[in-house]
């Protein structure tokens, strides 16, 4: 669920007690939970292998997905981690997940589970930089290793014919559409980056780091033509996700 509809008209908290006593939970999270939970089983044991994790199922429990912005705000603002935090104590014992964008490696909130969605759309090193509590300066080379790793996934999935080529460009300019909003650490005036701040043009530290901070889709399928050859013949491309993330 979202903290409310309307900008600073918050409802969540009058949702949560009533969920809980229901003792409802949303399919999809719960899903996860139990994945999750299974994972654990597996890693906290060294006798629970890939093979037995089958039979590894603790038993299910209502959870729910709180996500720090309403339906207007959208992540034109910052994510209430406060309101979260309130919410995550109405919700006991019952699981609270919180959403967190890519600013999150400094939120010191303790909840049961976070989700790392648009913010590890960003910067899918976030969670590096969450274990090892700093801020990663990724050079651009290093950026582009891992999307040579994206694209030998996706080859390998699909295969390395032409439609498996152009099928993994298609996934990979997609995410470069949200990559190209990350602002590398030695450029920024302040720490961290927030998901909601529209960066200035600016010039990398070299060619391929401004080519990724390139918000035109011509330079994006450079960076596919960098990974997968050419493009070809009248290629065009329209990114799918238009939702507004800036002020």
């Amino acid at each position: 669920i979202r903290t409310g509809v309307q900008e600073k008209m918050n409802v969540a908290h009058k949702i949560i007690p009533k969920i809980r006593e229901w003792g409802a939970s949303m399919v999809t999270v719960l899903g996860y939970l139990l994945g999750l939970e299974v994972v654990g089983c597996c890693l906290g044991s060294s006798a629970c292998t890939s093979a037995q994790s089958a039979h590894c199922k603790p038993p299910l429990q209502p959870a729910l997905l709180l996500h720090g912005r309403s339906r207007e705000q959208r992540y034109t603002r910052v994510a209430d981690w406060d309101y979260i935090a309130e919410c995550a104590e109405l919700a006991r014992p019952m699981p609270l997940f919180g959403r967190f964008p890519s600013e999150a490696s400094a939120t010191a909130v303790m909840m049961h589970v976070l989700f790392g969605c648009r913010g590890a759309l960003i910067k899918p090193w976030l969670f590096t930089e969450i274990k090892e509590q700093r801020h990663w300066d990724i050079s651009s080379s290093e950026r582009l290793d891992i999307l040579r790793d994206f694209t030998n996934y996706g080859l390998e999935h699909w295969g390395s014919d032409t439609q498996g080529v152009e099928k993994t460009r298609k996934f990979l300019l997609e995410w470069l559409s949200f990559l190209c909003r990350y602002i590398p650490v030695g450029l920024l005036e302040h720490l961290p980056q927030k998901i909601n701040e529209r960066p200035p043009y600016y010039i990398g530290r070299d060619y391929l780091e401004t080519l990724m901070a390139s918000q035109n889709v011509d330079d994006w399928i450079k960076i596919s033509e960098l990974l997968l050859g050419p493009v070809p013949t009248n290629f065009t491309f329209l990114p799918k996700h238009k939702a507004n993330s800036y002020r």
